[in-house]
């Protein structure tokens, strides 16, 4: 049976002359773990990969939307619905979600990630025109105002079509261009790189009754035959970004998994985004039954994933987010 290398992520200018690049970014690693499905994991030195393997952990990741990867990138979210989990509908409508994006863009967003359909837990589908009325006005004017790159965080190609000739460069699917079977062959006719996220269900009963033989090899199988589906649509590697998709058809257990092992999905050889910001989970655990009330636990998650090498973050808390990064660089890296 198949093995999986998880890498044993560290970070600081005490590097060890044999230590490995993780991604082409400033962290590194010595030793892997040994995973799989039919046995004990074991600790292995760097230097028994074999050579795929090796090249998908080490390598550079390419330019997103003209954005280097060698360095943790923020992804602001911006919800124009009136049922958010998160904001519970303060940006619904154009004004004030033209001022968020704007305002996130200065509190330091490298993307703004702009939805108008809500997938939290029980939310069920809207109609396209509905979906396309608050998002392509918005986008417009935003891309018309910054230049940060913008993402269109929907399942659906028509949606997809509208945001991109508004200005949208990136297309954000929660379920992994698997939805609509219209979105893939658009996205790679347009050469547009696109974000697949990892869920099991639908929001409308993807919390009903999560179950996983072993969830962190489960979603990195899952992830890994779409990357491969997608770049048989022509949608090469370097324009896939991926999402274990924390909250999504999780348990506690699971996110938590996923979380603690999620230095693996480098070996997909494509930039990792989390998006754990303000999810049920961090309220449980951080005693914050109020959404807009997990900043701290969000970015205490964050930065644990950073500190494994994750990409791009997607969180709500822009100005806070950023701040705890400038924060983590200057300490592991020992300079400001």
């Amino acid at each position: 049976m198949n093995a999986y290398f998880r890498p044993l992520v560290q970070t600081g200018p005490a590097r060890p002359d044999d230590a490995l690049p993780l991604a082409g970014g400033a962290c590194w690693f010595t030793h892997v773990e040994a995973l799989r499905r039919d046995g004990p994991s074991e600790i292995r030195p760097a230097s028994t990969l074999g050579d795929d393997m090796r090249a998908r952990l080490t390598a550079l990741r390419r330019p997103i939307c003209g954005l280097s990867m060698d360095t943790p990138r923020l992804m602001g979210i911006l919800n124009v619905t009136p049922d958010s989990f998160s904001d519970g509908g303060a940006f619904d409508g154009f004004a004030p979600a033209l001022r968020h994006a704007l305002g996130m863009a200065e509190a330091g967003a490298d993307i703004l990630d702009i939805g108008g359909e809500s997938t939290r837990p029980g939310a069920r589908e809207i109609p396209v025109a509905v979906e396309i009325a608050r998002t392509e006005p918005v986008i417009r004017a935003v891309a018309s105002q910054i230049t940060t790159p913008i993402s269109i965080d929907t399942r659906k190609e028509t949606v997809a079509r509208a945001a991109h000739a508004a200005g949208a460069a990136l297309v954000n699917d929660v379920a992994g261009l698997t939805f609509d079977p219209l979105l893939a062959p658009f996205c790679a006719a347009q050469g547009l790189p696109v974000c697949i996220m990892h869920a099991q269900g639908d929001p409308e009963t993807m919390q009903d009754d999560p179950r996983y033989d072993d969830v962190l090899l489960d979603v990195y199988d899952w992830l890994s035959d779409r990357v491969g589906a997608l770049e048989g649509l022509g949608i090469p590697r370097a324009r896939i970004i991926v999402d274990p998709g924390i909250g999504f058809g999780k348990a506690l257990e699971h996110n938590l998994a996923l979380l603690n092992g999620i230095s693996l999905f480098h070996g997909l050889g494509c930039p990792i985004l989390l998006g754990a910001s303000r999810k049920g989970f961090i309220g449980r655990l951080g005693r914050a039954p109020e959404a807009a009330d997990r900043a701290p636990g969000s970015i205490a998650v964050a930065l644990a994933a950073v500190a494994q090498g994750v990409q791009i973050l997607r969180v709500h808390d822009v100005s806070e987010t950023a701040q705890a990064l400038s924060l983590w660089r200057a300490v592991t890296q020992g300079q400001p």
